[in-house]
């Protein structure tokens, strides 16, 4: 049975809170972006069901392994929303995802993206894809396809989130791996860019407990604190690429390790074969200033900043002691810095620690491996 009164006002789409215009407005507004990172690979454009990437070359591959990865930025989307600066938080997806699957030895393909929020706003949510097609061009790799989903109701007008997922080829036998690794192998570590996209819990407690706003001039930055807080996550992939491709370091790498959450200790032990251990000397780097600052403002623990964030190093290659100089030149060329940091020993060997902040980590993120040994202190950390 009809039951409507027809004297009652009709209720349409965009008065539940949902504006397909606005929506057709974004994509506009971002096709050109998006367009940049395609080549002949990819076939068709932007308002596709499905992006599609002609793969034929695979058959070149003698037994190609596909890599997968998918993550977001956390909780660093508020500093963005409170700073309304949005397109630097694109390249912060794109180095989460695209630098997880380097980490194995492939090559990133093609990414996707999803983005959800309490109302779209063309301009914002443009802002956010040009920000992650820039990322995707940084990392050779195509933006094949997105979604923007408008949640009126479930999320307040000015909230957002992102995500994206990515997929990768690596030849079988080129895999990079715990298998790989050998005793006597260095570690070198790779400069992060700042915090990257890990640990803004704890950096929005810092900085509320501190009562600070976010346009404050911070004179250790030479800029606002709001301005460090949203420097983009820095993306290895194109650099690890060129280090894996140049004849002067090919084979040099055994194993690589992303520095994201749980800090350097926690994910170097992700790739240590059982048997083996990464000893890491703090005194051969000094992190960037807005890692004390957040150690001072917030009196937070040494152990508990680097289980938290990447302490300056966001990405840790394992290599063969005769190559690492040759993996050092590529990367200088390309002006990634990066230095020796340590070493891989028996894990029979590791030392007793010395100190309260000489800290072993196994076991991380449910990967049963080897060890890995925080030891000594940075240059000016008291």
């Amino acid at each position: 049975m009809n039951t409507t009164d027809p004297t009652a006002p009709a209720i349409t789409y965009a008065d539940s809170g949902v504006d397909t215009a606005a929506g057709d407005r974004a994509v506009e507004l971002m096709k050109e972006a998006v367009a940049a990172t395609h080549g002949p690979q990819v076939l068709g454009g932007i308002g596709a069901f499905a992006g599609l990437v002609d793969v034929s070359a695979l058959k070149d591959y003698q037994r190609p392994l596909l890599a997968s990865s998918t993550d977001g930025v956390g909780t660093k989307i508020a500093i963005a929303r409170e700073m309304d600066i949005h397109d630097t938080i694109g390249r912060d997806l794109v180095g989460m995802v695209v630098d997880d699957i380097i980490v194995v030895g492939a090559a990133p393909l093609a990414m996707t993206d999803y983005i959800a929020c309490g109302q779209v706003v063309p301009e914002r949510v443009a802002d956010i894809v040009r920000g992650i097609a820039e990322g995707c061009q940084l990392a050779g790799c195509a933006l094949v396809g997105g979604e923007t989903a408008e949640h009126p109701g479930l999320m307040a007008p000015e909230d957002y989130d992102v995500a994206g997922a990515a997929v990768g080829v690596v030849e079988a036998d080129q895999l990079l791996g715990p298998d790989r690794v050998r005793h006597g192998d260095v570690v070198i570590g790779m400069d992060a860019s700042g915090l990257h996209s890990n640990g803004y819990s704890l950096v929005r407690a810092v900085i509320a407990a501190q009562g600070l706003a976010l346009d404050t001039h911070v004179d250790d930055f030479g800029r606002s604190l709001g301005q460090e807080l949203l420097e983009p996550t820095r993306i290895y992939t194109a650099d690890l690429l060129a280090v894996l491709g140049d004849e002067r370091s090919q084979g040099a790498i055994h194993a690589l390790s992303h520095v994201t959450g749980g800090g350097l200790a926690a994910n170097l032990a992700r790739v240590m074969p059982r048997g083996l251990a990464a000893r890491v000397d703090r005194s051969t780097w000094e992190p960037a200033s807005v890692f004390a600052q957040m150690s001072r403002w917030g009196s937070v623990p040494q152990l508990d900043l680097e289980g938290t964030l990447n302490m300056g190093i966001g990405m840790v290659a394992l290599v063969g002691a005769d190559q690492a100089d040759s993996v050092l030149a590529v990367l200088a060329e390309r002006g990634l810095g990066a230095r020796v940091i340590g070493e891989v020993i028996g894990e029979d060997a590791l030392p007793e620690p010395g100190t309260p902040l000489e800290q072993v980590i196994t076991g991380a993120k449910g990967v049963e491996g080897g060890a890995v040994l925080l030891a000594s202190q940075h240059p000016g950390w008291a």
